[in-house]
């Protein structure tokens, strides 16, 4: 089931399908040019940049982030910039954020790259490796676990109107 403005496409599928048949169902999805919301609402989600003013720290390596978030390693410099251990960090940087400090590079990643495909006719391999992806086979791999849907279908279902 999906959420938000949709759902109605959902519980009149489900209702059409359960007292007419799948077929049926299936007929007015076509008809009605409506479409079965199996995806949920993770391609709708944009990623929120949780910014806790009272951790220093934490704030100053997010700031840092904005810059080098395209780095091969930035967790190493996020923990350097912090002037924190490691360990401290880390659990500090998920008490603030709600995130691992790699899950919220990720994260940032691949909001990065929704604006590419939304916004551009990239290649999804250039904008793996723009976003700081060298292995375009993990960067799809990701994006379709955070996503719910592959870049492809990404662009797809939000492409600019050109």
């Amino acid at each position: 089931m999906s959420g938000a403005s949709a759902a109605w496409h959902d519980l009149a599928l489900y209702l059409i399908a359960r007292y007419a048949g799948p077929a049926t169902a299936q007929a007015a999805t076509k008809f009605f040019m409506l479409q079965w919301h199996t995806d949920g609402q993770a391609p709708y989600l944009t990623f929120k940049d949780i910014r806790d003013r009272g951790d220093s720290p934490i704030l100053k390596t997010q700031v840092w982030l904005q810059e080098h978030w395209r780095d091969p390693n930035p967790v190493v410099g996020m923990i350097h910039e912090s002037g924190l251990t490691d360990r401290t960090f880390k659990r500090h940087f998920q008490d603030a954020t709600g995130f691992t400090p790699i899950k919220y590079v990720q994260h940032l990643r691949i909001e990065n790259a929704k604006q590419y495909l939304e916004n551009s006719e990239t290649a999804i391999d250039e904008i793996s490796w723009k976003v700081g992806y060298e292995d375009p086979s993990f960067f799809r791999r990701l994006f379709k676990r955070i996503v719910n849907v592959t870049p492809g279908d990404y662009r797809r279902m939000f492409r600019s109107p050109r």
